[in-house]
């Protein structure tokens, strides 16, 4: 029966993937592409850090309204009108080349990709059977990593002071549509009821879970949206500028499975204590050599560290935080959390492109040291108050891109396996 229901939720699963790695991989390519026709188009790192800070607000906007318009239209509906009002907006960047209208509309995109996520995440849980629930949602996350380091490579394809760029983004966009809208499959029924998220009670249960999830987001944040301006600071071109936040990607995608098979065997806080100190080091280095005009090859190996490092930090740190509430509790825990990291993601690179623009590229690994040295001096600060929760939950990849909706938990709290 079990296999039957597999065999049978194979094909909108693959449906689903391949939608949602069309999303992850327009996306990226487009936060990339902005911050380096920012750069062309004269933009300060305060306005480019401001931009990319808008997606992750807009990222939290929707993923606190969508979930209404899903319930009114239906998942179909909803994901093809949400991903072709987001294949729009990267034509309205290319019409109107204005700090406030790209703030806006970068909003305006990641309100949708809100939206659009949920649809995915909810039905990919839906269409899973227990025995491999965890499996999928783990491909799922390995889909946005992958799928972010070939939207990042896509940069060179042709000159990002011309329009053909923003007109790819726009056509991945829609295609990303097609595989859903295609697919036979009727969606999962709607869930009925709400999600309380009580930050102040997660907070007590797992301080050094939020704060960290937090300044996780002010590092992911701040790289994505900032880090093509100081790739082009030390002297990379476009293609140098795509490898270069491939690269990280790669670190990612290549660390987060060791970093998460340690974090089963181990104190989940000391492994991330530990990275984020290895992290800073890198970072510190990264510091010293910019603009310093050091060989390319230095720089690529200290982003393979920041990607590879800092990443992967947010999953483990939701995984300690799965181990320290109780199991009823543990779909309002990731909203907090989710809620926790958006805010560190929407904050970090408006911060950090502020200092950027008073004091220079060299301000961008040196505030991300400090958020990680931040971690590590709360983490040693919670390791000697209280022993370790016991684990109850195996690390699962999480995507590189933070999404808390009511809906998405609402349909894990129905359909979760027994503990």
């Amino acid at each position: 029966m079990q296999t039957d229901r597999l065999t049978s939720a194979l094909p909108v699963i693959a449906a689903l993937l391949a939608g949602f790695g069309l999303l992850q991989l327009g996306n990226t390519l487009q936060g990339t592409l902005l911050a380096v026709r920012g750069g062309m188009e004269g933009f300060s790192p305060t306005v480019i850090g401001m931009i990319g800070g808008a997606f992750f607000a807009g990222l939290m906007a929707g993923s606190l309204v969508t979930g209404r318009l899903i319930r009114r239209v239906g998942k179909t509906r909803s994901f093809a009108a949400l991903a072709s009002m987001a294949s729009m907006v990267p034509i309205l960047h290319l019409l109107w080349i204005d700090p406030v209208v790209w703030i806006v509309a970068r909003m305006l995109t990641g309100f949708c990709f809100a939206g659009l996520f949920v649809v995915v995440e909810s039905w990919l849980n839906a269409a899973a059977i227990n025995q491999m629930r965890g499996q999928i949602l783990s491909i799922y996350g390995m889909t946005g990593l992958v799928a972010g380091v070939m939207g990042q490579l896509l940069l060179p394809v042709a000159d990002p002071g011309g329009y053909v760029l923003f007109a790819v983004v726009s056509l991945i966009l829609t295609g990303a549509v097609l595989p859903l809208t295609l697919s036979q499959a009727d969606p999962p029924p709607l869930p009925t009821g709400t999600l309380r998220i009580d930050l102040r009670r997660l907070y007590a249960q797992a301080p050094f879970g939020l704060a960290a999830a937090f300044l996780c987001g002010v590092s992911t944040g701040a790289f994505f949206s900032l880090a093509p301006v100081l790739a082009q600071s030390i002297g990379l071109q476009h293609q140098g500028v795509a490898v270069f936040m491939a690269t990280g990607a790669i670190g990612a995608a290549a660390m987060i499975w060791p970093l998460g098979a340690l974090s089963d065997r181990m104190d989940r806080r000391l492994l991330v204590v530990a990275t984020a100190t290895v992290a800073a080091i890198a970072l510190a280095g990264m510091t010293q050599f910019t603009p310093s005009g050091a060989s390319t090859w230095i720089y690529f190996v200290l982003v393979f560290l920041f990607g590879g490092l800092v990443v992967p930090i947010y999953s483990v740190v939701l995984a300690h935080v799965n181990d320290s509430v109780p199991p009823s509790e543990f779909v309002a825990a990731s909203g907090g959390m989710l809620i926790a990291q958006g805010a560190g993601a929407a904050l970090g690179p408006l911060v950090i492109g502020a200092a950027m623009t008073a004091f220079g590229p060299r301000a961008l690994p040196a505030l991300t040291v400090v958020a990680q040295i931040l971690i590590v001096l709360l983490g040693f600060w919670q390791i000697r108050r209280h022993a370790a929760p016991a684990r109850t939950e195996e690390f699962q990849p999480q995507p590189p891109t933070p999404v808390g909706t009511e809906l998405i938990a609402v349909s894990q709290e129905k359909t979760a396996p027994p503990r």
